[in-house]
């Protein structure tokens, strides 16, 4: 069994920047994609940003193409999630997933979740 644990939520000002880190513990297999995902209230949970084991592969939702950054750290297990020129429309809670299939932007496909952490943005 796989833990995830986000963090680097908080209130940040509309312009600003934030940095989310997610590690994986427990049962952690080379070869698995991870991904973020959020969810803001009254909406569905929606795809942000995948990166494939080795880096060489990431997707990223069309509202955040430009302004958010992810990336891995596979001798820490952990992968980051850099957002920055955040808007209003970021508010959310962000999860981060382990996929030990391919990666992709589909939440089915991801086999391990986190708790979420809280991310405000105030205009």
């Amino acid at each position: 069994q796989v833990q995830l644990v986000e963090s680097g939520g908080g209130l940040v000002q509309a312009g600003g920047s934030l940095r989310l880190s997610c590690a994986a513990s427990g049962r952690t297999f080379s070869s698995y994609a991870m991904g973020w995902f959020r969810q803001a209230p009254g909406r569905v949970r929606e795809f942000v940003a995948a990166i494939s084991w080795s880096g060489g592969i990431t997707y990223f939702a069309d509202s955040v193409k430009g302004r958010f950054t992810i990336s891995r750290d596979n001798v820490k297990n952990t992968v980051y999630l850099q957002m920055n020129s955040l808007k209003t429309e970021d508010t959310a809670v962000y999860y981060c997933a382990v996929d030990y299939g391919r990666v992709g932007v589909d939440q089915k496909q991801y086999d391990y979740w986190g708790q979420g952490t809280q991310v405000t943005v105030s205009s």
